[in-house]
């Protein structure tokens, strides 16, 4: 048993359930989050929204699940995020679990 914690931004909200469904994956939970970049842009360094923090719609999603369940769905994110036109990938890490109830 594995934790795998995946975050995106809200516009791949249905690719992702999509993908933990084709995984295997049935039961996980989800929440919105804003997700932040510390990155100045040029906007930024220029006077555009200076002094403002602007988050981005974003959502994380997280299930206890086998391995070989976590490998199918890593396979699949790699695909997609090579698909990308955007610098907005899906991002996902896997935690080992020690113990469950």
């Amino acid at each position: 048993m594995k934790l795998v914690i995946v975050t995106a931004v809200s516009e791949f909200r249905d690719t992702v359930k999509k993908l933990f469904g084709k995984a295997g994956i049935e039961r996980y939970s989800g929440s919105e989050i804003e997700g932040y970049n510390q990155v100045a842009s040029v906007a930024a360094q220029t006077g555009w929204f200076q002094g403002s923090a602007f988050g981005a719609d974003s959502e994380l999603y997280f299930s206890f699940t086998e391995s070989e369940k976590i490998d199918l769905l890593f396979e699949q994110l790699e695909q997609f995020n090579h698909t990308l036109e955007t610098n907005n990938p899906i991002r996902a890490a896997v935690i080992p679990i020690e113990k469950f109830i």
